[in-house]
């Protein structure tokens, strides 16, 4: 009975080991980085400003890789640039620190025009559905509304970004359950401690008494997606507010996001004669205008 077991283990292994090589190998990147999708980085995702600018080249690289291999389309909306690169950067912002991280459970985003319910209706009641994971038939799907997507990354100061929360919930997911403990990233000695600190902390969202978005009080699972959303957002007021919560959140995604210089350059000018900003010494309108 024993030796069976280890047999079905090891085959069970093999399968898994497989399966993530093969979605490891295929559409590896090899073409250059589009200087308009550079430009995008530079207005909407603060995270990526924070970075180096060898940083930054392997941040563009794993968009690339990430939107080689997971499709975006829109039901009833028009999917452009923008939203590719912001779903894309909202995958790999929590896992930027794990060089050789892929995502083997989502092949598919579909983006929709406004929020939606729980039958994926757009219009009619009881539509207060940002984005979800999907399950049964829509197993490696993702749906997100894409005001919801851009508000995410539009709005500094509101500790949210529904996208993020959605990845998060994919990484959780990783070792077979959404439960709020991402054993795939959470070495074992931090396991009971961050069960303990949930529990304190969704008690403290039961109470009133937390700042932290209340939508995290409703499962352990939301509790880690929302908390990782504050952490991303405003990760210098969560170490304030809360430094132990932030303390398990670094150790999870190997990240000093509190060090980080998070901002965004919505006001930069892109006339023709402006240096572009893409910091690459030339005229805008011989560089990223005609990217």
């Amino acid at each position: 009975m024993i030796f069976s077991i280890i047999i079905i283990s090891l085959i069970g292994y093999l399968i898994v080991t497989v399966n993530n090589k093969k979605h490891i190998q295929i559409n590896i990147s090899k073409l250059p980085f589009k200087k308009a999708w550079e430009i995008i980085l530079i207005k909407n995702v603060a995270f990526y400003n924070a970075l180096s600018n060898n940083e930054k080249k392997i941040f563009q690289y794993k968009i690339q890789e990430f939107l080689l291999n997971c499709n975006v389309i829109g039901v009833n909306t028009v999917v452009n640039d923008v939203d590719k690169v912001l779903i894309a950067s909202s995958a790999i912002i929590p896992i930027f620190n794990f060089p050789e991280w892929k995502y083997p459970n989502i092949s598919e985003v579909i983006l929709y025009p406004t929020i939606f319910n729980e039958n994926f209706q757009t219009k009619g009641p009881n539509r207060n559905i940002l984005g979800m994971v999907g399950n049964g038939y829509l197993e490696g799907k993702m749906i997100l509304s894409k005001p919801a997507l851009h508000l995410g990354f539009q709005n500094e100061s509101d500790k949210k970004n529904t996208a993020i929360h959605e990845f998060i919930h994919l990484i959780d997911k990783l070792d077979g359950t959404i439960d709020g403990i991402p054993k795939v990233l959470l070495e074992k000695q931090y396991i009971i401690p961050w069960i303990d600190l949930m529990n304190k902390k969704m008690g403290e969202i039961y109470t009133k008494t937390s700042d932290i978005n209340p939508y995290g009080g409703t499962n352990r699972a939301e509790f880690f997606s929302v908390a990782s959303e504050y952490f991303f957002e405003r990760p210098k007021l969560l170490a304030k507010k809360h430094p132990q919560l932030y303390y398990l959140l670094e150790k999870i995604f190997k990240q000093d996001m509190d060090d980080m210089n998070l901002h965004i350059k919505q006001d930069i000018i892109v006339k023709r004669n402006s240096p572009c900003p893409c910091n690459s010494g030339l005229k805008y309108k011989k560089c990223c205008i005609s990217a």
